[in-house]
């Protein structure tokens, strides 16, 4: 099941105060980039990041979810009414995102 543009409008949303919050389309799905880097992305309509130290701190109950079959296991966000939480989250996982790949 693809995700839909409505659940991508309102996470956007949710994260409108933080500035370079971008998206790539993706099989359906949607892989979203903070100041340059992966974050997570929405899949099937559920928002998943990468399973760093202050993510789990943060989410110390989040359960682990696959983004589609053969993929690394994710956190999934629960809380993604509270852009509070959501736009705390970003901002304290930057630093732990690995560096974008160089394209050659």
């Amino acid at each position: 099941m693809a995700s839909s543009k409505e659940y991508l409008d309102f996470i956007l949303e949710q994260l409108s105060e933080l500035e370079e919050i971008t998206y790539r389309a993706m099989m359906g799905e949607y892989i979203i980039y903070y100041r340059g880097k992966i974050v997570g992305g929405i899949y099937d309509d559920r928002l998943l990041v990468k399973p760093v130290k202050s993510a789990i701190s943060l989410m110390p109950n989040a359960i682990y979810e696959l983004p589609y079959e053969g993929a690394k296991e994710m956190l999934l966000v629960d809380d993604v009414d509270s852009k509070e939480f959501l736009t705390r989250l970003f901002s304290v996982m930057y630093e732990e995102l690995p560096a974008p790949k160089k394209k050659r």
